[in-house]
């Protein structure tokens, strides 16, 4: 939804409010696109300025191996590697931050959006993610707050 937001931030930018569990892609005139977001639960959260360095429809998922780990532990094995498509965790569209290990993306766990739940990743409903990819473009600037 449009929402009037005053930013300093250039149209096209993202800004990732967490304790809102907000997303917000700037518009010109001081408007905004707000979408619910998931964030990083407890012990995940973080922040700072990036730019949009990649994006992927569909995108294939390689967990980093301390996510495996962590999650061996707790006895959820998870493969090192999930091919993109419907039953994929990273959903229909992944915008890649920086070079980091952090995505904006879709979710088959809609549940989870408006909750701190994730490993730090930014997720929202795969319909949202969708319209967001169509809007952004490689090299915008990502802030998470």
């Amino acid at each position: 939804r449009t929402v009037a937001f005053n930013s300093e931030l250039a149209p096209g930018s993202i800004l990732v409010r967490t304790s809102e569990r907000k997303l917000y892609y700037i518009l010109p005139d001081g408007k905004a696109i707000q979408y619910s977001v998931g964030v990083g639960r407890e012990g995940f959260t973080w922040s700072g300025t990036n730019k949009v360095s990649r994006k992927s429809e569909w995108p294939d998922w390689h967990p980093p191996q301390e996510m495996i780990d962590r999650e061996a532990a707790k006895g959820h094995n998870i493969p090192d590697y999930l091919p993109g498509g419907p039953d994929n965790p990273l959903g229909a569209r992944a915008i890649y931050i920086g070079s980091t290990q952090f995505r904006i993306h879709g979710t088959t766990q809609p549940w989870s959006i408006g909750q701190a739940v994730s490993s730090g990743c930014i997720r929202m409903m795969n319909e949202e993610v969708i319209d967001l990819y169509q809007r952004v473009s490689v090299g915008a600037t990502v802030v998470v707050q």
